[in-house]
């Protein structure tokens, strides 16, 4: 299974999972697609050997036919989003049915949507004086994070936790679970 990672900024997840995947029988990190061309996941792919493309947010939704002659192109079967901002278009979510998932930084359905990113989420955990927060792995839906939930894993905080302490927490979930996640669901 040829497998695409879009991502929008550093691009550690993406590193990672093109490093548990290096050598992989059955799944091969063939493609990363990313929005911002000077976004440093694009160094992160390029170093392991991983063929980038740069597609605008209007490419992305206004040229159709060019997305998809990218990802036929690399014969992608399945989609990774790991920090992608701009919202999938229907065309892109509708052709890639249950063979697109999303990470989300908190435990869906909280602190969901637009604007929940990042830093944003974890802000609205520390905000709410939350005791755990955690990581959703979701298929790819119309709503943003509104797709069903596949997968969650969760973290213990403290009160004396600061945002970035969070974002750690979580982040090391990320690091963990995303990758085996991902292979689960596709070798499934």
């Amino acid at each position: 299974m040829n497998i695409a990672i879009f991502a929008s900024g550093n691009g550690s997840n993406c590193e990672n999972i093109i490093k548990y995947f290096k050598g992989h029988d059955s799944i091969v990190t063939a493609l990363v697609v990313c929005n911002n061309a000077t976004a440093k996941v694009l160094e992160r792919a390029e170093s392991l050997s991983v063929p980038t493309a740069v597609i605008t947010k209007a490419e992305l939704n206004n040229n159709p036919e060019m997305v998809m002659a990218l990802l036929d192109k690399y014969n992608i079967g399945f989609i990774v989003l790991a920090g992608f901002l701009p919202l999938v278009p229907k065309y892109l979510i509708e052709h890639f049915n249950h063979r697109m998932i999303n990470l989300h930084p908190a435990l869906l359905p909280k602190y969901g949507g637009k604007g929940m990113y990042g830093h944003h989420v974890h802000e609205a955990v520390k905000a709410a004086g939350e005791k755990e927060t955690g990581m959703t792995i979701h298929w790819v839906s119309e709503v943003c994070d509104g797709g069903e939930i596949i997968q969650q894993y969760r973290t213990p905080l403290s009160p004396d936790d600061t945002v970035d302490d969070i974002a750690s927490k979580e982040h090391e979930l990320e690091m963990r679970y995303f990758p085996q996640c991902i292979e689960k669901i596709i070798m499934a």
